[in-house]
Protein backbone atom coordinates (compact mmCIF):
# COMPACT_ATOMS: atom_id res chain seq x y z
CA UNK A 1 0.00 0.00 0.00
CA UNK A 2 1.27 3.45 -0.81
CA UNK A 3 1.42 5.08 2.60
CA UNK A 4 1.55 3.37 6.00
CA UNK A 5 4.23 5.44 7.63
CA UNK A 6 5.35 6.32 11.15
CA UNK A 7 5.90 9.83 12.44
CA UNK A 8 8.24 9.25 15.35
CA UNK A 9 10.31 12.31 16.15
CA UNK A 10 8.07 14.77 14.36
CA UNK A 11 9.45 18.30 14.25
CA UNK A 12 8.49 21.30 12.23
CA UNK A 13 9.83 24.60 11.01
CA UNK A 14 8.18 27.73 9.77
CA UNK A 15 5.87 30.42 11.03
CA UNK A 16 5.97 29.62 14.76
CA UNK A 17 9.36 29.14 16.40
CA UNK A 18 10.95 28.60 19.78
CA UNK A 19 9.35 25.23 20.51
CA UNK A 20 5.76 26.40 20.22
CA UNK A 21 3.19 23.71 19.55
CA UNK A 22 0.92 24.97 16.79
CA UNK A 23 -2.76 24.07 16.89
CA UNK A 24 -4.07 26.33 14.13
CA UNK A 25 -2.84 28.80 11.56
CA UNK A 26 0.87 27.98 11.64
CA UNK A 27 3.76 25.62 12.11
CA UNK A 28 5.47 24.21 15.19
CA UNK A 29 9.08 23.62 16.14
CA UNK A 30 10.41 20.77 18.27
CA UNK A 31 7.04 19.02 18.65
CA UNK A 32 6.28 15.32 18.25
CA UNK A 33 3.08 13.93 16.81
CA UNK A 34 2.07 12.93 20.34
CA UNK A 35 2.70 16.50 21.51
CA UNK A 36 0.64 17.99 18.71
CA UNK A 37 -2.33 15.62 18.65
CA UNK A 38 -4.07 16.99 21.78
CA UNK A 39 -3.90 20.58 20.53
CA UNK A 40 -5.09 19.61 17.06
CA UNK A 41 -7.96 17.60 18.49
CA UNK A 42 -8.93 20.47 20.78
CA UNK A 43 -8.81 22.94 17.89
CA UNK A 44 -11.06 20.74 15.76
CA UNK A 45 -13.47 20.21 18.64
CA UNK A 46 -13.58 23.94 19.28
CA UNK A 47 -14.51 24.68 15.68
CA UNK A 48 -17.17 21.97 15.79
CA UNK A 49 -18.67 23.45 18.94
CA UNK A 50 -18.65 26.97 17.52
CA UNK A 51 -20.27 25.93 14.25
CA UNK A 52 -22.65 23.32 15.63
CA UNK A 53 -21.25 20.74 13.21
CA UNK A 54 -19.27 17.56 13.74
CA UNK A 55 -15.48 17.73 13.82
CA UNK A 56 -13.88 16.86 10.47
CA UNK A 57 -10.06 16.66 10.37
CA UNK A 58 -8.11 16.17 7.14
CA UNK A 59 -4.47 15.05 7.45
CA UNK A 60 -2.54 15.11 4.17
CA UNK A 61 1.06 14.88 3.00
CA UNK A 62 3.29 12.81 0.78
CA UNK A 63 4.30 9.22 1.54
CA UNK A 64 6.42 8.84 4.64
CA UNK A 65 5.46 12.10 6.35
CA UNK A 66 3.59 10.61 9.32
CA UNK A 67 -0.06 10.99 8.38
CA UNK A 68 -1.16 7.60 9.67
CA UNK A 69 0.33 8.08 13.12
CA UNK A 70 -0.90 11.63 13.62
CA UNK A 71 -4.33 10.87 12.20
CA UNK A 72 -4.79 7.90 14.51
CA UNK A 73 -3.79 9.91 17.57
CA UNK A 74 -6.13 12.78 16.74
CA UNK A 75 -8.99 10.37 16.02
CA UNK A 76 -8.50 8.61 19.35
CA UNK A 77 -8.58 11.89 21.25
CA UNK A 78 -11.70 13.05 19.42
CA UNK A 79 -13.44 9.69 19.67
CA UNK A 80 -13.71 9.98 15.90
CA UNK A 81 -14.11 7.65 12.98
CA UNK A 82 -10.79 7.16 11.17
CA UNK A 83 -10.60 6.72 7.42
CA UNK A 84 -7.29 5.74 5.79
CA UNK A 85 -7.07 6.65 2.12
CA UNK A 86 -4.92 3.54 1.71
CA UNK A 87 -8.26 1.71 1.95
CA UNK A 88 -9.76 3.77 -0.89
CA UNK A 89 -7.03 4.08 -3.54
CA UNK A 90 -8.18 1.86 -6.44
CA UNK A 91 -4.67 0.57 -7.10
CA UNK A 92 -1.37 2.26 -7.76
CA UNK A 93 -2.90 4.80 -10.13
CA UNK A 94 -5.77 5.75 -7.85
CA UNK A 95 -4.72 8.84 -5.92
CA UNK A 96 -6.97 11.28 -7.79
CA UNK A 97 -9.94 8.92 -7.60
CA UNK A 98 -9.54 8.61 -3.83
CA UNK A 99 -9.22 12.38 -3.43
CA UNK A 100 -12.52 12.80 -5.26
CA UNK A 101 -14.12 10.05 -3.15
CA UNK A 102 -13.28 11.97 0.04
CA UNK A 103 -15.76 14.62 -1.08
CA UNK A 104 -18.41 12.53 -2.81
CA UNK A 105 -18.39 9.40 -0.64
CA UNK A 106 -16.56 9.75 2.69
CA UNK A 107 -17.88 13.23 3.50
CA UNK A 108 -20.82 13.15 1.11
CA UNK A 109 -24.43 12.03 1.43
CA UNK A 110 -25.03 9.17 1.85
CA UNK A 111 -21.70 8.59 3.58
CA UNK A 112 -19.58 5.54 2.87
CA UNK A 113 -16.90 4.24 0.53
CA UNK A 114 -15.73 1.19 -1.38
CA UNK A 115 -12.62 -0.42 0.07
CA UNK A 116 -9.83 -1.65 -2.19
CA UNK A 117 -8.39 -5.15 -1.85
CA UNK A 118 -4.68 -4.68 -2.56
CA UNK A 119 -3.95 -8.41 -2.58
CA UNK A 120 -6.65 -9.12 -5.16
CA UNK A 121 -6.15 -5.79 -6.96
CA UNK A 122 -9.92 -5.39 -7.02
CA UNK A 123 -12.76 -3.57 -5.24
CA UNK A 124 -13.77 -5.03 -1.90
CA UNK A 125 -16.63 -4.44 0.54
CA UNK A 126 -18.32 -1.13 1.20
CA UNK A 127 -17.56 0.68 4.47
CA UNK A 128 -20.16 2.85 6.15
CA UNK A 129 -19.52 6.27 7.67
CA UNK A 130 -21.77 7.86 10.29
CA UNK A 131 -22.42 11.42 9.07
CA UNK A 132 -23.18 12.60 12.60
CA UNK A 133 -19.96 11.47 14.31
CA UNK A 134 -16.54 13.18 14.25
CA UNK A 135 -14.22 11.92 11.54
CA UNK A 136 -10.52 12.04 10.68
CA UNK A 137 -9.46 11.35 7.09
CA UNK A 138 -5.75 10.74 6.52
CA UNK A 139 -3.80 10.10 3.36
CA UNK A 140 -2.38 11.84 0.33
CA UNK A 141 -5.38 13.35 -1.42
CA UNK A 142 -7.40 14.07 1.71
CA UNK A 143 -6.98 17.85 1.47
CA UNK A 144 -8.19 19.38 -1.78
CA UNK A 145 -9.94 22.56 -2.83
CA UNK A 146 -13.23 20.65 -2.74
CA UNK A 147 -12.71 18.95 0.64
CA UNK A 148 -11.19 21.91 2.51
CA UNK A 149 -14.50 23.76 3.07
CA UNK A 150 -15.96 20.61 4.63
CA UNK A 151 -13.28 20.39 7.34
CA UNK A 152 -12.95 21.78 10.86
CA UNK A 153 -9.16 21.44 10.72
CA UNK A 154 -6.79 20.92 7.79
CA UNK A 155 -3.25 19.59 8.37
CA UNK A 156 -0.40 19.23 5.85
CA UNK A 157 2.76 17.25 6.69
CA UNK A 158 6.15 17.62 5.00
CA UNK A 159 9.51 15.84 5.22
CA UNK A 160 12.76 15.60 3.28
CA UNK A 161 12.63 13.12 0.39
CA UNK A 162 15.36 10.90 1.86
CA UNK A 163 13.56 10.74 5.19
CA UNK A 164 10.27 9.90 3.52
CA UNK A 165 11.89 7.13 1.49
CA UNK A 166 13.53 5.56 4.53
CA UNK A 167 10.29 5.58 6.51
CA UNK A 168 8.03 4.32 3.74
CA UNK A 169 10.33 1.61 2.39
CA UNK A 170 11.34 0.58 5.89
CA UNK A 171 7.68 -0.05 6.56
CA UNK A 172 6.37 -1.39 3.24
CA UNK A 173 9.49 -2.85 1.67
CA UNK A 174 10.18 -3.87 -1.91
CA UNK A 175 6.59 -3.63 -3.14
CA UNK A 176 6.46 0.10 -2.53
CA UNK A 177 10.05 0.57 -3.68
CA UNK A 178 9.03 -0.70 -7.13
CA UNK A 179 6.06 1.67 -7.26
CA UNK A 180 7.69 4.71 -5.63
CA UNK A 181 8.19 6.79 -8.78
CA UNK A 182 4.76 5.90 -10.13
CA UNK A 183 3.09 7.01 -6.91
CA UNK A 184 5.32 10.08 -6.50
CA UNK A 185 4.25 11.35 -9.92
CA UNK A 186 0.61 11.27 -8.77
CA UNK A 187 1.50 13.07 -5.54
CA UNK A 188 3.26 15.77 -7.52
CA UNK A 189 0.31 16.15 -9.88
CA UNK A 190 -2.11 16.40 -6.96
CA UNK A 191 0.02 19.03 -5.21
CA UNK A 192 0.34 21.05 -8.42
CA UNK A 193 -3.42 20.97 -8.96
CA UNK A 194 -4.65 21.48 -5.40
CA UNK A 195 -1.81 23.19 -3.44
CA UNK A 196 -2.86 21.47 -0.18
CA UNK A 197 -0.21 23.22 1.91
CA UNK A 198 -1.85 26.55 1.11
CA UNK A 199 -5.23 25.14 2.17
CA UNK A 200 -3.92 23.87 5.51
CA UNK A 201 -4.51 25.48 8.90
CA UNK A 202 -1.35 23.78 10.17
CA UNK A 203 1.79 22.76 8.25
CA UNK A 204 4.22 20.43 10.05
CA UNK A 205 7.69 19.39 8.94
CA UNK A 206 8.39 15.87 10.19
Amino acid sequence: MPDTESADGTTAGGRATGGEHATSGGRATGATAADLAPGLAAAAAGVATATGRRAVVLVDGRSGTGKTTLGAQVAELLGAQLVHLDDLYPGWDGLRAAADAVVTDVLGTPSGYRRWDWAADAPADRASVDPDLPIVVEGCGALSRASAPLASLRVWLEADDAVRWDRAIGRDGAVFAREWDRWAAQEQAFIAAEDPAALADVVLRT
